[in-house]
């Protein structure tokens, strides 16, 4: 997707959500349109959460340890003060991200920018995360990923928390989460 200027010769903006499961490959096909508007010679900005910081301090990372550089922020009006003279927003891990940053979204892709947003839509205990349903709701495109279930083998819709901590946000990784269907998530262990 290219951002092509209208009649008026206005470029128009747009908002992508990339969602799903973790271990979907949400940041993978984040990071891989993020270096395609690269390519194609476009001005790129990423932003992640500050609090992520499991396999690095400020890039975005992929499980498949796949990264691009990124600015860890810790309020989303933050992405709006930083950016100048650019065409394509990426934002990772978007459900760890205060309630405006669907007004943040929406207010870059009326300034003609392409907002490409990853994210959790669901938590461990399958509930909507964060903003990301408001995101959902607004989006232009959306790509639902899925994991494979670990027990069956079948599509994984759910991060099942293998630990008996229950905060919403717990970073980790296949030491703490793996994906599930939903059968195999309700069977529990």
């Amino acid at each position: 997707m290219f951002i092509e200027p209208n009649i008026s010769g206005e470029r128009r903006g747009w908002i992508e959500v990339i969602c799903g499961s973790m271990f979907s490959g949400k940041t993978e096909e984040l990071i891989r349109r993020l270096k395609r508007a690269k390519i194609a010679n476009l001005k790129v900005e990423i932003f992640k959460p500050a609090i992520d910081v499991r396999y690095d301090e400020t890039q975005v990372v992929s499980h498949d340890a796949n990264a691009i550089h990124s600015t860890p922020i810790d309020n989303s009006q933050k992405i709006l003060l930083m950016i100048e003279d650019v065409d394509v927003v990426g934002i990772d891990e978007a459900q760890f991200f205060d309630d405006q940053i669907m007004h943040v979204c929406e207010t870059l892709a009326t300034r003609g920018i392409r907002v490409i947003v990853a994210g959790l839509d669901m938590d461990y205990m399958g509930k909507p995360f964060g903003q990301m349903p408001n995101l959902l709701a607004t989006a232009d495109y959306i790509t639902k990923l899925h994991a494979i279930c670990v027990k069956c083998g079948n599509i994984a819709n759910i991060s099942y928390r293998k630990t008996k901590e229950t905060g919403q946000v717990l970073l980790g990784e296949k030491d703490v989460y793996e994906p599930r269907c939903r059968k195999c998530y309700h069977d529990g262990d």
